[in-house]
């Protein structure tokens, strides 16, 4: 019932992978790094999930139904943060982190009612205007950056918008840790964004992103969102960005959850 794939296997090894599968060395019973309840591999499909860090590398287990098996490269910090969280301590959440283009971004998760069905998103807004890297200017290119890497434009929030292939939203033991784009120079993704510290999410927002496999992403420039306290005022300030030709959004999948 576990499954081991080639990603995994040429990491691991296929020594440990056979004791893997013949149950030496898989446990009978765990809690799903991704809806964190519990999994038995003798009795349901089980996924081997490899993280990777600088230096160390962890195996997860999680349900089938949650995540295939793969190998997922995060820092050592974020590592080390799975392993807390993966222990119990998940310490405090952070909401913000340098970005490559050395802004600042805020991150807001809610959940966002599109064709009378609520979806799981990501709300990303810097706290300062976005330069093009090796730009002299001042001015702002954070959307056409973003667009420029696939993401679409809106004007209404009436449809959800198209997914864009090779980036994922990283969320392990039931935590938030990064957004991952695809990597210039081939292999793994690398991180877009990541946490300082795991990202807590509510309940009804992981259950909604294991429904769907996916969370929407919204962006916008700096000014066009603020912090709402709650999701009806956050709503109505996508809805306000979108109506000025403010904010761009795009379906990512999920590569920890």
């Amino acid at each position: 019932m576990l499954d081991v794939s080639d990603e995994v296997r040429a990491e691991i090894g296929d020594e440990e992978a056979a004791r893997l599968l013949a149950g030496e060395s898989a446990p009978g019973s765990y809690d799903c790094t991704s809806c964190r309840t519990p999994g038995d591999t003798g009795q349901e499909r089980t996924s081997t999930v490899l993280f990777v860090g600088d230096e160390t590398a962890v195996l997860a287990f999680a349900h089938a139904g949650c995540l295939p098996s793969q190998v997922v490269q995060v820092t050592e910090e974020q590592l080390q943060g799975a392993v807390r969280a993966i222990g119990g301590d998940t310490g405090e959440p952070a909401s913000a982190q340098a970005a490559p283009e050395q802004a600042v971004l805020g991150v807001t998760s809610g959940l966002v009612l599109i064709s009378g069905e609520l979806h799981p998103a990501l709300v990303v807004e810097p706290t300062a205007p976005v330069a093009r890297p090796g730009s002299p200017g001042s001015g702002d290119d954070f959307l056409p950056l973003l667009i420029e890497q696939g993401f679409m434009p809106l004007t209404e929030l009436s449809a959800l918008p198209p997914a864009l292939h090779g980036w994922s939203v990283l969320l392990a033991a039931g935590q938030l840790h990064a957004v991952l784009q695809p990597n210039p120079a081939g292999g793994r993704p690398v991180a877009w964004w990541q946490a300082h510290q795991p990202l807590q999410v509510t309940d009804g927002w992981r259950s909604a992103a294991n429904k769907h496999q996916r969370v929407l992403m919204f962006a916008a420039p700096v000014g066009s969102i603020g912090r709402q306290p709650r999701e009806d005022l956050l709503r109505d300030a996508l809805d306000k960005a979108a109506a000025n030709g403010k904010l761009v959004a795009a379906a990512l999948p999920l590569a920890g959850l």
